[in-house]
């Protein structure tokens, strides 16, 4: 599913930042795209906690070949010793499979997340073991396709802004905050096409 602001957000960055205009012009035809699933988006999250894409995608692929699809049942019934196999910590088995029992139990509840606005989400979100920041930001910009999401403890959009912007130089959190004032309200969109100067192949969570 494609977001219906997605020609609007470009056209906008395109002619406020020469960056992003060079990298929306190297990257024609390709959105951020939603999977449509809340729970299996806030495992791959969990899942791609800390280590780069390419081991996040490689261990899914694993995952998903153990229990054969992504849903809290799966999750929940797998034993922890086959979910490690699969290239798991100890830790993120246990994040993953308290996050199955609270979709089970109904005690996370999708349904009502769309009411509620960017910070408020993200406060509720962090409150599941395993989920922090970086996790429901993926979820807002991933799941929800929200417009304005800057998660700034990304690995990857610290090395592109600090690649694209400041001369392959890290940039401290508030100057990357400063130079994504210009991209409001589409910073989401901004970060998707940074991270394509990385890797030009779409990740989905």
């Amino acid at each position: 599913m494609r977001p219906d602001y997605w020609d609007d957000a470009i056209l906008s960055l395109t002619q406020r930042d020469p960056v992003l205009n060079g990298l929306i012009q190297t990257h024609p035809g390709i959105t951020l795209e939603s999977r449509g699933d809340a729970f299996a988006t806030l495992a791959r999250s969990i899942v791609g906690q800390q280590i780069s894409v390419k081991a996040a995608q490689s261990v899914w692929q694993k995952l998903m070949a153990h229990i054969q699809e992504a849903t809290p049942a799966a999750i929940h019934q797998a034993e922890p010793e086959g979910l490690r196999g699969c290239g798991l910590s100890g830790r993120k088995v246990e994040y993953l499979q308290d996050l199955a029992r609270k979709f089970m139990c109904g005690e996370l509840d999708a349904t009502h997340w769309q009411t509620l606005d960017d910070e408020s989400l993200i406060k509720d979100l962090v409150k599941v073991k395993g989920i922090g920041r970086w996790t429901a930001e993926m979820f807002l910009i991933f799941h929800l396709m929200r417009p304005d999401v800057l998660p700034l403890d990304d690995i990857g959009l610290q090395r592109a802004m600090g690649r694209l912007y400041n001369q392959n130089q890290p940039l401290s959190k508030p100057d990357m905050q400063k130079i994504a004032c210009n991209w409001q309200p589409w910073r989401s969109v901004a970060t998707w096409y940074l991270w394509r100067s990385l890797d030009p192949v779409p990740v989905a969570y």
